[in-house]
């Protein structure tokens, strides 16, 4: 049975494991990662490399990627030997980074052009979805881009949504991060207010992650603030770009969101904390409750700033007493 070949690229803390779960589905694998040692594991199961995105793109029936920044996504499609260049006539682009929406129309409008497919659809689920092939993908674009790829989405998500023309996925994932913006921001309250009232962090944690306050946010990121796991499933630095790009979005669209704003602010102040700043605020937390509550975090050596870490740290930040 023929089995399209498939171009990644972007395989970082959530790339890596997509695109491994695409070689495991029998998929010949092409990869490139602007770190090519972040792409050794891949390469010792199977995946070839490529020497750059374009030369990927060239051998490829569908081409993934998951970059950082919509600045790192228009280089390498629209860039000089990009990807819409150098793509073969009928294949299908899939930029799964979080990006912008008329961003996504752009490069699905020169694709089209050279007879190239092109979808956005950004994910959402970190690190957890990623190892677990349970991501949601939220698509933008054709029905005949979609109906092509949808097999291969389903190696790495189980919620798979066409949301409309191209743009759509975009739109609807900054819906998802405005929802998590928020949430961030009362879970952490919930979690510093229930510590100083004396309650059992986890005790607490049974009783309303249950309820009508439940949501993901809760469930699995309230044990990781806790235990003082501060690592990255998703940085703090990629979720305030996602709120510039909601934001700017929403001035497009003539809207104003205040909670949305509250946020980036908070987690803005929590990306220029130093590492003394952190050691400081990690030792607040810890001092919260009874002792055992929140267990105290310990950073690695080469942390540079807030920024690096998961968007959990904004527990941090209240338990110092920074907002």
């Amino acid at each position: 049975m023929y089995m399209e070949h498939i171009a990644f690229i972007g395989t970082g803390v959530m790339g890596c494991s997509m695109a491994a779960h695409i070689l495991e589905g029998g998929y010949p694998l092409t990869v490139y990662n602007r770190t090519r040692a972040r792409a050794e594991e891949l390469l010792k199961k199977g995946a070839v490399w490529a020497d750059s995105p374009g030369e990927a793109a060239a051998g490829a029936d569908v081409l993934i990627s998951i970059v950082g920044y919509p600045r790192d996504v228009e280089e390498i499609y629209l860039g000089p030997g990009g990807i819409v260049e150098k793509a073969k006539s009928g294949s299908v682009l899939a930029d799964m980074t979080t990006s912008s929406p008329s961003l996504a129309r752009k490069i699905a409008e020169k694709a089209k052009a050279r007879g190239v497919l092109s979808l956005d659809a950004p994910v959402s689920g970190g690190d957890l979805g990623a190892k677990n092939a349970a991501l949601s993908i939220m698509v933008g674009g054709e029905q005949q881009a979609f109906n092509k790829i949808l097999p291969i989405f389903q190696r790495m998500g189980k919620n798979i949504v066409l949301q409309g023309p191209s743009g759509a996925g975009q739109h609807c994932k900054m819906a998802n991060q405005i929802v998590i913006a928020a949430t961030m921001m009362a879970v952490s309250e919930a979690l510093v207010y229930g510590v100083k009232a004396g309650l059992d962090p986890r005790t607490m944690l049974k009783s309303i992650e249950s309820g009508a306050a439940g949501s993901w946010s809760l469930s699995n990121l309230v044990p990781r603030m806790l235990a003082g796991d501060f690592k990255p499933g998703f940085f703090v630095k990629h979720f305030i770009k996602d709120m510039g790009i909601a934001l700017d979005s929403a001035k497009e669209l003539k809207l104003k969101l205040p909670g949305l704003e509250k946020a980036e602010q908070l987690y803005r102040v929590l990306a220029s904390m130093g590492r003394d700043e952190l050691e400081k605020a990690a030792k607040a937390a810890a001092s919260l409750g009874a002792p055992g509550a929140v267990e105290k975090a310990g950073f690695d050596t080469g942390l540079a700033g807030g920024g690096d870490l998961g968007t959990q740290a904004i527990f941090l930040l209240y338990a110092a007493g920074g907002v």
